[in-house]
């Protein structure tokens, strides 16, 4: 019986300093790119690389659900206490020693840790983030700034963040704590990209791209159905039904095989057992599996339309071409998981697709305005601002 506790805190301070580590090389990546340029411009490119970088991290995250490492150090924060795996080396042989087939192995706990060492430097870059904005608000004659309020609201999210992957942790896996985590990342991503709309906002409220009548009310809709859809596939890929339907577009031979809704929707249960202490059944996972097929063809249909919509704007043909091209993506990656046995690289893929479409989705609604309002930020963001 596995007697380690679940919260043992005596390495966090070398959590915390491994984490600001990793944040200190983007950091001085910046300065030396952008010693030159006005504090905006250093700010603007701060953002940019830690959107870059917490996208990597929700690939990495992806990564070490699929590689089955959630619990490769079934404590938190620290790997049975210490603060890597080669502290834990005993421990880690004697939990691989008890269950050869179990989580625990050296290279499922180095992932890991990895990942957590990721996350906190990814922590690090938001406060410091949230510093910036506090002292551009101190700086400005304005009584307060929509950015400094976001930033906040961004730090407060990630530190939410951490407190689902620690419950992931010590909750072993259960399904909706997983899926919650990966929604949260997802979320985390929107919040830098409206931080990213508003810098650029604040810089030059002059330039602004305008939406067609309707067009915001699409995207918004787009957007509230690619999120369910995740929702969708993160049940799917944490409960492990991926490969309940191993044809396209038939499953198990029929157009609609046998289901369980009840059991295969019930959210409050343990990973592998229904809420009564069950096995859960073979047609509960079919279930979750085709209700995500399902709701991959409405969302699937609604982007391509919105899409095709935004081709017709000179102004925003550029973000309809990759909206349509992530499509594509998700298309090709979903299809490979439930045909090739689940490959890890498309897998993978298709985690990060769904983040790129959030990306899009909400860069599209901060960055545009309708006719009659105020003014919207550029769309080339990549642009220092100068």
């Amino acid at each position: 019986m596995d007697t380690t506790s679940l919260y043992d805190w005596s390495p966090i301070g070398q959590l915390l300093l491994g984490g600001a580590a990793l944040a200190l090389l983007p950091l001085l990546w910046v300065w030396v790119r952008k010693r030159n340029a006005t504090p905006a411009a250093r700010h603007h490119a701060l953002l940019v690389l830690t959107l870059f970088l917490t996208f990597d991290l929700v690939l990495f995250g992806a990564f070490t659900r699929l590689t089955d490492s959630g619990l490769g150090c079934p404590d938190w924060p620290g790997c049975y206490g210490s603060a890597s795996p080669i502290g834990a080396k005993a421990e880690i042989e004697a939990a691989q020693a008890a269950m050869p087939s179990g989580p625990v192995t050296h290279g499922k706990a180095w992932v890991e840790m990895v990942h957590r060492y990721l996350a906190t430097g990814v922590g690090g870059l938001i406060l410091l983030l949230t510093l910036l904005a506090w002292r551009r608000k101190s700086a400005s004659a304005q009584p307060s700034t929509p950015l400094l309020g976001w930033a906040m609201l961004t730090l407060v999210w990630v530190c939410l963040q951490g407190a689902f992957g620690a419950l992931t942790v010590t909750m072993k896996l259960f399904p909706a704590i997983v899926t919650l985590h990966l929604l949260g990342g997802y979320a985390l991503l929107a919040l830098l990209v409206v931080q990213l709309a508003l810098l650029v906002r604040e810089q030059a409220p002059q330039v602004g791209t305008v939406a067609p009548p309707g067009l915001r009310w699409w995207l918004a809709l787009a957007l509230s159905l690619l999120l369910v859809q995740a929702a969708s596939g993160a049940w799917v890929s944490t409960n492990y039904a991926v490969l309940a339907c191993t044809e396209f577009p038939m499953c198990q031979g029929s157009w609609w095989p046998p289901m369980d809704f009840t059991h295969g929707f019930e959210l409050w249960r343990p990973l592998g057992y229904t809420g009564g202490g069950a096995l859960i059944s073979f047609q509960a996972l079919t279930a979750m599996h085709f209700m995500h097929r399902l709701l991959a063809v409405a969302t699937v249909l609604l982007l391509a339309a919105v899409a095709w919509r935004l081709l017709g704007e000179g102004a925003l043909r550029g973000p309809s071409q990759v909206l349509a091209a992530l499509l594509v993506l998700q298309l090709a990656t979903g299809l490979s998981n439930v045909v090739l046995d689940w490959p890890l690289v498309a897998a993978v893929l298709h985690t990060g697709g769904a983040g790129a479409l959030v990306v899009v989705l909400v860069w599209l609604l901060a960055s545009t305005r309708s006719a009659g309002s105020g003014n919207a930020p550029r769309l080339n963001t990549l642009e220092p601002l100068r």
